[in-house]
């Protein structure tokens, strides 16, 4: 992912978007991470209930978060998850 995109405030959930597209769990965790940072680090692990070098270490793309971290860490961002069907699958089936 390009880094640049990082210091354009209008960018980040496009960012983080973009992170998902990829379907890569680090991309993510990674991207989630560097948002984090812009928007401060300290207030958003204490929003998750981590103390904030757990959460620098499951956001550096290099260590592997429980779900649960991720969705604490999207919520706390004030952005949602949700499932949106893949074009590639027939509607309706798994």
């Amino acid at each position: 992912m390009n880094q640049e995109n990082l210091l354009d405030a209008d960018n980040l959930d496009g960012y983080i978007a973009a992170a998902f597209a990829t379907d890569d769990p680090s991309s993510i965790a990674r991207a989630l991470g560097e948002v984090a940072r812009t928007r401060n680090m300290s207030k958003l692990a204490k929003d998750v209930g981590m103390n904030r070098s757990a959460l620098y270490r499951a956001l550096s793309g290099e260590g592997n978060p429980e779900f649960a971290t991720i969705l604490k860490v999207v919520k706390a961002l004030g952005l949602k998850l949700t499932p949106v069907p893949n074009a590639h699958c027939k509607s309706g089936t798994l």
